[in-house]
């Protein structure tokens, strides 16, 4: 169901909390329907986003031609333009999900007692799950598909910025929803800019919320972060570090780096900081720098790195902390593995860090000590993603320690419960 604006009879405060008590009704139906019936609406919602394509796209020009008159940024521009190939990546991730093997009821652990006790934890839904995003329409679709897999209900709130993106998104998951008999509330779509609504489910919605996922900027992440009064599942940056080790081929790295780079800029596995190992720099950083500045990526480096070329900005302390979501990536020449670590301790933000190197050993100390919740050797960054990880998509990248970590896909977004197994045992 889309949730409408609060109209002269009814305060949005009352709408909200009716939209939990549905969403609460919804989770458990979800949470007993087969996977058959789940799949179904899934394949009938992926089908339905193909047909209607051109209405996705055309309510998509609007909402990009509200954010350019508002003169919004580039990288911003980016994460919210849908394409034909885009509106098809969308179809073909909800397909991906529904092919995935249901995470509901799976036995996570068996084992027997000296009593004669059975005992099986289970997994089961979480229950109902809000969802915060900006500008990436996409998400509509990754979010809600993710939440009906993993038998929950969801309550989805966009960014004004891709609102009429994101109806015409969520009225595609409806139709799968009715298609294969499940509660329209099982995922809500609300249908307004106002703010308010946030608070709301930040406050949990009388209890109906279970979880928070917030996906966008800093700020907004920082305010749920901040706000909520349930759980939440987050990253607040992603300040990605690519660390080019001696013993890393220079061809490799020069690949992997720009890829990391500047495939997407926009993202929050674009690599924002690349760290190069000192007694490689008189062969590779050079190369990589250029590299970097031809693709058309602003450099900002230490002093080793502004000798290197001429072209390169000065970096300030700022700089090792940023996260440009743009073609901009600061640049610093370390001593070894150990300085690349202790400089992503220092400034990181435990989301995903990368070593380039032929070296094993240093590349299991660099994973090993890297408290990230992504690390990887001699691979590009933007594979931090759940289609890529084989989740047909995320619903966000966790870096807390709590419960989920990285991406967030559908065995992420259940619990369980322990089934005890008796023949009549009683405590003495």
């Amino acid at each position: 169901m889309t949730q409408p604006l609060a109209t002269e009879s009814t305060s949005l405060e009352d709408v909200l909390a009716g939209l939990g008590r549905a969403a609460r009704k919804a989770a458990r139906a979800v949470a007993l329907a087969p996977a058959e019936v789940k799949n179904m609406a899934l394949r009938v919602a992926a089908a339905e986003i193909r047909r209607q394509s051109g209405v996705i796209l055309a309510a998509n020009a609007l909402d990009v031609a509200d954010a350019r008159g508002r003169g919004t940024a580039g990288s911003f521009i980016d994460r919210l333009t849908l394409d034909p190939a885009r509106v098809e990546a969308i179809a073909r991730g909800i397909e991906e999900i529904a092919d995935l093997t249901d995470p509901v009821g799976r036995v996570l652990a068996r084992f027997e007692r000296p009593n004669g006790l059975v005992i099986e934890r289970v997994a089961t839904p979480l229950g109902v799950i809000g969802v915060i995003y900006e500008s990436r329409p996409n998400v509509t679709a990754d979010a809600g598909a993710l939440c009906l897999k993993a038998g929950n209900a969801a309550i989805l709130r966009g960014g004004s910025e891709s609102l009429r993106s994101s109806r015409a998104i969520h009225a595609c998951l409806v139709e799968g929803l009715k298609a294969a008999g499940l509660p329209e509330a099982a995922i809500s779509l609300i249908d307004t800019t106002d703010r308010a609504a946030v608070g709301a489910m930040l406050a949990g919605l009388d209890g109906n919320i279970d979880v928070i996922v917030p996906r966008g900027g800093k700020s907004l992440v920082a305010r749920v972060q901040h706000e909520a009064r349930v759980p939440v599942f987050a990253h607040l940056e992603g300040i990605v570090h690519v660390f080019v080790h001696k013993d890393a081929d220079l061809e490799m790295a020069r690949r992997v780096l720009l890829n990391a780079k500047m495939r997407r800029t926009g993202i929050c596995g674009a690599a924002e900081t690349l760290l190069v190992d000192k007694a490689c720099a008189a062969t590779h950083l050079a190369p990589l720098v250029a590299t970097l500045i031809e693709a058309g990526c602003e450099v900002r480096g230490d002093s080793a790195i502004q000798a290197a070329d001429a072209r390169v900005k000065p970096a300030t302390e700022e700089d090792w902390r940023a996260e440009y979501l743009d073609a901009i990536i600061a640049a610093r020449v370390v001593d070894g593995v150990e300085a690349a670590i202790d400089h992503i301790e220092t400034y990181g933000s435990h989301h995903t860090d990368c070593i380039l190197t032929h070296d094993e050993a240093v590349a299991r100390r660099f994973m090993n000590e890297v408290d990230s919740a992504i690390v990887l050797h001699n691979a590009s960054t933007q594979f931090a993603d759940g289609g890529e990880f084989g989740f047909g998509a995320e619903i966000g990248i966790a870096t807390g320690r709590m419960h989920a970590r990285g991406p967030v896909g559908v065995e992420q977004l259940t619990s369980f419960k322990y089934r005890v197994h008796g023949d009549g045992q009683v405590r003495g």
